[in-house]
């Protein structure tokens, strides 16, 4: 895939809105790892795909994935054949949005299922109807596949972003916060890990139901043993719910680009960052302390 830009940049950049209250805000330009599979995504899909030795990646998500896209990059670059499964068989007779033409240019079969069918992924007994749904089983050509969990989160993904915890852990900039928006978990369970023992992990949620505390406690406990690292969420900053952006969010990343020059990828980065704004006008930040901001991807081109 090329050589990744690891570890990512870690600079400062002068906020008065953290200024004011003593609080360093730094960026963690994981979106410059690599221009294919940027963030977070190379650091959860390269230990997995490493794993799929050849085989055929098999791969869930929705109509706007960037889990899907990142995977169709990948391995397009390691030269894997990939399948994405893709909640909602309406969308199957429509012309394919910017995201998913995306995939299809770098090579992933699109498998379109029912929404009914897609809530089953998970369960070891109905994947073989689903991938039969799919018109991704055996009778389709795909021979047992390396399945990939929607948003990439696994073991091999939590170990992989276990290492950006580690960048943070040695920088010389003494991060004292690391903040991460989350999808599924993973990222966090392995910054989290990572970290040091004096610091902390938040996690900000872009989906709404309360249910990532959970996940992300599962998967340090399949991972490593048992929860690790002193990681908290909040949940009042996923703005409605997975890819909303309403005109108050979208003013906001605007704002911040104008002050500070950085693409502000609105579905995740935005939300992190909206939070953390927020965080520091309620006092949740030491005075003194430096909060580091990870920036797991960039906009896509319009």
């Amino acid at each position: 895939m090329g050589t990744p830009g690891l570890p990512s940049p870690l600079y400062p950049v002068g906020d008065e809105r953290f200024e004011r209250h003593g609080v360093r805000l730094l960026l963690k330009r994981d979106d410059l790892i690599h221009p294919s599979v940027p963030g977070n995504k190379w650091r959860k899909l390269v230990p997995n795909l490493a794993e799929a030795a050849g085989r055929t990646v098999l791969t869930f998500g929705g109509a706007y994935s960037n889990h899907l896209r990142a995977t169709a990059a990948a391995g397009r670059l390691l030269g894997l054949p990939t399948v994405g499964v893709v909640r909602g068989d309406e969308l199957a007779g429509l012309p394919l949005n910017p995201s998913l033409a995306r995939c299809a240019a770098d090579g992933m079969r699109l498998c379109f299922v029912s929404r009914a069918a897609y809530r089953r992924r998970n369960d070891p007994a109905a994947l073989s109807g689903l991938l039969e749904e799919a018109g991704a089983g055996p009778g389709d050509g795909v021979l047992d596949p390396f399945v990939v969990p929607e948003g990439g989160s696994n073991e091999a993904a939590v170990r992989g972003c276990a290492e950006l915890g580690g960048e943070l852990r040695e920088a010389a900039a003494g991060v004292d916060v690391a903040a991460v928006a989350c999808g599924t978990g993973g990222t966090l369970a392995g910054l989290a890990a990572g970290l040091g023992p004096r610091q902390r992990a938040l996690g900000v949620p872009v989906l709404r139901g309360g249910f990532l505390g959970r996940d992300t406690e599962a998967l340090q406990r399949s991972t490593f043993g048992g929860r690790r690292g002193d990681w908290w969420l909040d949940d009042r900053f996923h703005h409605g719910g997975y890819a909303r952006v309403p005109p108050e969010l979208e003013a906001f990343a605007a704002d911040f680009e104008d002050r500070h020059g950085l693409p502000v990828e609105r579905l995740y980065v935005a939300k992190m960052l909206h939070a953390l704004v927020t965080l520091v006008g309620e006092g949740a930040f030491a005075r003194g302390s430096a909060v580091a901001a990870v920036v797991t991807g960039r906009p896509e081109p319009s």
